[in-house]
């Protein structure tokens, strides 16, 4: 099942770690602090961005090394041809540069959207809807990714035009609209881009909810909100009309940089930001599951699940182990004991983790 033959070195308190003989469902057991989430995080690596928590390459580095760290994973692509060897990580000799390599060969973070549809969910993830609007456009965009790898790269290059047309902006020599034009141009084909793969995403989530129970998780209701032009055309003329009061700002006021995802629980028309932390739970899990079962449909599909079940009622826990069988996506879940697991632990991979040291439970 597309993850398999997985080893960590020196990866935060991981020293030397080695998972073999995965399954479709695979359960990390250990008690808070012993490094389950650090597994997680690992093969979080392996798809675009900056991994599950977000954090600094030094920050993985494991003190018992040389202040760099390595990842690798065997993964299946399900065509009955050779596993593919997938590697990332940091050199202690170039700190601050990630290394990724495929089959040995050097590649890019971006490329390993190609291989992969990674997805996850974390307690840390629970603030989602009272959270800044940034954090739901990055939520947004790594869903897209797993759907789309080209994504990543829209998301990348608009980033970069931005920061140099809110540089120009900012400087106190008035701007050159020659060159602003040029910058503009190419905000507006990678905007375009970002933007509508935002709305297929959401539009394909809403379709996929649409088709399941609301019970026992609530259903959530999506809305893509651009704050901008939805075409290459319509985005470069509405910044070309705004140069002024941008100017005055010194930095860009409209555009897929400043989108929104809304969010409301079904039958309440209550916003989720309003909702119990339960009720946003449940929604945060019917949007996970949605979104890997859409995700296996392409590529491997690989889905993180850090301590949800052990917050879940025993039918909801029920329901998620019927829906993750039949996800058709990898599954990783964490938990403190295995009680919470005991409807999948005769066909789940099992290890327990205790300093940074896994052994076959």
């Amino acid at each position: 099942m597309a993850l398999d033959r997985i080893t960590l070195s020196t990866f935060r308190n991981h020293v030397g770690t080695q998972l073999d003989g995965t399954r479709q469902l695979n359960l990390l057991v250990g008690e808070n602090g012993a490094g389950k989430t650090n597994v997680l995080e690992a093969l979080s690596l392996f798809a675009p961005g900056r991994g599950m928590r977000r954090a600094a390459l030094s920050d993985m580095a494991g003190q018992a090394g040389s202040r760099g760290f390595a990842a690798s994973v065997s993964l299946d692509t399900g065509d009955g041809g050779e596993p593919v060897k997938l590697g990332t990580g940091m050199a202690p000799e170039r700190p601050g540069r990630r290394i990724v390599q495929v089959n040995g060969a050097e590649a890019t973070a971006i490329s390993l959207g190609e291989w992969l549809a990674m997805g996850w969910l974390t307690p840390a993830m629970d603030r989602l809807f009272a959270d800044s609007a940034g954090a739901r456009r990055r939520y947004m965009d790594r869903l897209a990714v797993a759907l789309e790898p080209a994504h990543a790269r829209n998301a990348s290059r608009y980033e970069a035009a931005l920061r140099e047309r809110n540089r120009l902006l900012s400087d106190e020599a008035e701007p050159d609209p020659t060159w602003l034009d040029s910058i503009e141009a190419q905000m507006a084909e990678v905007g375009a881009g970002l933007a509508q793969g935002r709305a297929r995403l959401v539009g394909a989530l809403m379709g996929r909810l649409a088709e399941l129970p609301e019970a026992p998780f609530a259903r959530p209701l999506l809305s893509y909100q651009p704050r901008g032009e939805l075409t290459q055309e319509e985005l470069a003329a509405q910044w070309r009309e705004e140069r002024g009061r941008d100017r005055a700002a010194q930095r860009t006021l409209s555009g897929p940089h400043r989108d929104e995802l809304g969010v409301v629980m079904a039958g309440k028309d209550m916003p989720a930001a309003e909702c119990s932390t339960g009720e946003q739970k449940a929604m945060l899990v019917a949007i996970t599951l949605a979104h890997a079962e859409l995700a296996a449909r392409g590529r491997p599909g690989v889905l993180l699940l850090d301590e949800v079940a052990a917050h879940l009622d025993p039918v909801r826990r029920e329901a998620l182990f019927d829906r993750l069988r039949a996800s058709g996506t990898q599954v990783w879940l964490t938990g403190t004991e295995p009680a919470p697991f005991e409807a999948i632990l005769d066909e789940a991979s099992t290890w327990r983790v205790a300093g940074g040291k896994v052994e076959r439970f």
